[in-house]
C-alpha cells in the first residue's frame, strides 16, 4: 500500500492566483490506513492541493442571487475588502443555484475603480515562514525554556526544516517559529475550497522534543473545544501515523532522515481537511461509493462547514497571540494615494493575530456569498472561486436542517465581519436571510 504521507518533490507548490480558474479539491483515501494517492501524479504537480482537471463550472446565469445583489459593483474604499465576485455567463449542465441577477444585466456597467485595501496589503506582504519574538499563548510553552541546551544534531534538524519551510511552504500555510525557543512552532492552514473548510483557519501548535527528529514532534489542533474531523479531537490531539498517534505501516510513519516538518503540515492539509472527511474513520471506509456511506458522509460534512463556521468565530475573538517588539495603528490610506510610514512598519510585524483579521477582512464576501449558495441549496463542499461547481445529481442539495443552521449562525459570522470592518456587509445582510 502507498503511504499515507505525502512525498514532498521540489520545486513544490508554484504560486497561485486568488483569480485562478476554479478547481476541484482531490479526494484522498482513507488517512492512516488505506492508500492516499493524488490524481495528477503527485503533489509536487498541484499547486493548491486539488484536482487539475475542473469538472465543474461556475454557475452564473440569469438567475437571481437575492440575498447579495448589491455587492457585486463597489467602489473600493481604504476599509473594503479587495476581492469581488465577477460575473460571467457561463451556464451549468446540471442543476444550479441563484447567484447575482446584476450578472445577468445587458445594460451597460459602469467601470468600478478599485483601490486595494491597507488588509489586501498586509496578507500579500506577508511571510509564509519567519521567526517571532516569543508564544505567550503556546500550547507547549512550559514544555521547555529558553536557556536550555540541545544537541548540534538537533539544532541542525531545526534549521534544516526552517529553511525547507522557508522555501517551499504553499500559499494556504504559514508558519511561525520562535527566536528565543527554537522547540516552538505554530502553523496556520488555510481550508481547501470545495471542501467543507474552505476559507477557514486552522491553527495547529508545534513542539520539538529532546529527542527529535529520532521521534515525530508533538502537535496540538487549536480546537476551541470542537470536533471538526475524525482525526482533529476536540481536545486538540491531532490522530496521523506520522505522528505516530495511529497505527501504520513502516512508510506511513516518521522516519527520521527523511521526514520534514513540510511534509507533515501538507499531510495534515491534504489527508485530514479533505473534501469528505467522515470517511478519514477507518471503520467508515469501506462504505466510501456506497449510498449508504455517501448519505452518512453528506450529513457529516454539513456538520463541519457548521463547525468551521464556528472556529471562524472562534479564531475572529480569540486569535492566536504572539509577542512583538511594537504595535503600531494603521494610519491608513489615501483613496487614491499612497500608504502611510506606519503601514509599512506594521507590514513588518509577521504576527498572526492581524493575520487572522486581515484574511476574514478579505475573505468575507467570499464566505458570505457561498453561505447564500447553501442557504439556496447547494450541496456542502461545492463553492470554489467563481461560483457553485459543476454538481453530479448523486450529491443531491444540502439538507433542510443544514440550510437553516447556516442561515441561523452566519448572522453571528456577520457580525464578526461587521467588528472587523466589513461595514457594508450589514447594510447588504439586512435584507437576506441571513439576518432576518
Amino acid at each position: 500500500m502507498e503511504p499515507d504521507v505525502v512525498e514532498i518533490a521540489p520545486p513544490l507548490f508554484p504560486s497561485g492566483s486568488r483569480t485562478r480558474k476554479p478547481r476541484k479539491a482531490g479526494i484522498p483515501e482513507v488517512i492512516d490506513v488505506e492508500q492516499y494517492e493524488f490524481s495528477n501524479g503527485g503533489i509536487a504537480n498541484n499547486a493548491n492541493l486539488v484536482d487539475k482537471k475542473n469538472k465543474g463550472k461556475s454557475i452564473q446565469d440569469g438567475s437571481s442571487y437575492d440575498h447579495f445583489a448589491d455587492v457585486e459593483e463597489v467602489v473600493m474604499s481604504t476599509t473594503q475588502p479587495s476581492w469581488f465576485p465577477s460575473s460571467s455567463s457561463s451556464r451549468s449542465r446540471r442543476r444550479h443555484f441563484n447567484r447575482d441577477a446584476s450578472a445577468s444585466s445587458s445594460r451597460p456597467r459602469a467601470a468600478v475603480e478599485v483601490v486595494s485595501s491597507a488588509q489586501a496589503t498586509f496578507l500579500r506582504e506577508f511571510k509564509r515562514f519567519d521567526t517571532v519574538e516569543d508564544f505567550s499563548d503556546h500550547h507547549y510553552v512550559s514544555k521547555g525554556k529558553a536557556s536550555k541546551q540541545h544537541s548540534r544534531t538537533w539544532v541542525k534538524k531545526i534549521q534544516s526544516d526552517w529553511k525547507i519551510l522557508e522555501n517551499d511552504l504553499p500559499e494556504t500555510i504559514s508558519v511561525r517559529a520562535c527566536e528565543t525557543r527554537m522547540d516552538l512552532m505554530r502553523a496556520v492552514i488555510v481550508g481547501a475550497e470545495g471542501t467543507p473548510y474552505h476559507d477557514g483557519l486552522f491553527f495547529f501548535d508545534i513542539h520539538f522534543t529532546d529527542t527529535y527528529p529520532s521521534v515525530p514532534p508533538m502537535v496540538h489542533y487549536h480546537s476551541g473545544g470542537l470536533r471538526i474531523n475524525p482525526n482533529l479531537y476536540n481536545c486538540g490531539k491531532v490522530c496521523l501515523s506520522l505522528l505516530g498517534t495511529w497505527n501504520g505501516n513502516a512508510r506511513e510513519r516518521w522516519l527520521p532522515h527523511e521526514s520534514t516538518m513540510l511534509q507533515l503540515l501538507v499531510s495534515i492539509q491534504a489527508l485530514i481537511l479533505n473534501q469528505k472527511p467522515y470517511f478519514n474513520e477507518p471503520a467508515y471506509g469501506m462504505t466510501k461509493g456506497t449510498p449508504s456511506g455517501e448519505a452518512h458522509s453528506k450529513v457529516y460534512s454539513e456538520n463541519v462547514f457548521i463547525l468551521s463556521l464556528r472556529t471562524m468565530v472562534y479564531s475572529m475573538r480569540k486569535p492566536p497571540k504572539v509577542k512583538v517588539s511594537s504595535l503600531l495603528n494603521i494610519n491608513f490610506i489615501s483613496p487614491f494615494g499612497m500608504f502611510c510610514e506606519t503601514v509599512d512598519v506594521i507590514m513588518n510585524l509577521q504576527h498572526f493575530e492581524e493575520f487572522v483579521r486581515s484574511h476574514y477582512f478579505e475573505r468575507a464576501h467570499d464566505i458570505v456569498k457561498g453561505s447564500n449558495a447553501y442557504i439556496e441549496g447547494a450541496p456542502v463542499g461545492s463553492i470554489v472561486k467563481g461560483g457553485v461547481q459543476d454538481i453530479e445529481e448523486s450529491r443531491g442539495s444540502g439538507s433542510t436542517k443544514f440550510r437553516t443552521e447556516v442561515a441561523s449562525f452566519m448572522k453571528t459570522v456577520v457580525e464578526e465581519f461587521v467588528k472587523l470592518g466589513v461595514k457594508e456587509l450589514e447594510a447588504n445582510c439586512k435584507r437576506s436571510r441571513i439576518l432576518r
